[in-house]
């Protein structure tokens, strides 16, 4: 099966969640194969389905004076952090054609970040139950997903070059006794984002079965200097 990787670069969370609703909408009518959108936002708090306003520990206005928006999202889990530097993945894929099963898929997108770390010499596993993929006890990936019809949407955080002070403001996805890391700080340098992409689309086609074919997209409008 095909995979088309839309790479965008950086947009505004806005931007891409009405693309997601777009491709989605295309996907279950049958116009479209399977997707992947692979962005980067600027900085943004998202609130899941399951949200406790306590987890955010800052009020709306000392974000906004920070430069970050703050969205009420459909997706499962609590609160979480994107910004530059940070790989965020929107999966469109039609689990009808694969396996009508969500614990699978999520299961699945863990798997790819698993082999993504090892690629970075780093052993990455998953967590008791938390979604997500985790370095001891630190998150490298938050993950939330919402499915309709069996479309999936939304996805995945892949921390590379991440801000990780953005998280102080919040309690990430609701969980207090754990921390967040990324590669950046894991190997003690940057990382190259350009590497990181790579190696997570051969990854997600590998695990997912999926012959991916990669096209670079602009959303007229949205594109955020970097």
């Amino acid at each position: 099966m095909l995979c088309v990787v839309e790479q965008l670069g950086t947009i505004d969370y806005a931007a891409g969640l009405a693309l997601q609703r777009e491709r989605v909408a295309q996907r279950k009518a049958g116009a479209i194969p399977d997707t992947l959108l692979l962005l980067e936002h600027p900085h943004v708090y998202t609130l899941g389905r399951n949200a406790r306003r306590e987890n955010v520990l800052v009020s709306p206005a000392f974000l906004k004076s920070r430069g970050a928006e703050v969205f009420e999202t459909d997706r499962g889990g609590d609160v979480t952090y994107h910004g530059p530097g940070q790989l965020v993945g929107y999966p469109i894929l039609d689990l009808a054609q694969h396996r009508r099963d969500i614990a699978w898929f999520m299961r699945s997108l863990e798997e790819v970040f698993i082999r993504v770390a090892a690629d970075y010499g780093f052993e990455a596993g998953r967590a008791a139950g938390a979604t997500g993929v985790w370095v001891g006890n630190e998150k490298l990936v938050a993950m939330g997903v919402h499915i309709s019809r069996w479309v999936t949407s939304h996805g995945f955080a892949f921390n590379v070059n991440t801000d990780l002070r953005y998280f102080d403001w919040i309690v990430p996805c609701g969980l207090r006794d754990k921390g967040v890391t990324s590669i950046e700080r894991l190997s003690g340098r940057p990382a190259d984002m350009n590497v990181a992409r790579e190696r997570v689309v051969g990854h997600f086609g590998r695990v997912f079965d999926l012959e991916t074919e990669r096209r670079s997209s602009h959303l007229s409008g949205a594109a955020v200097p970097v």
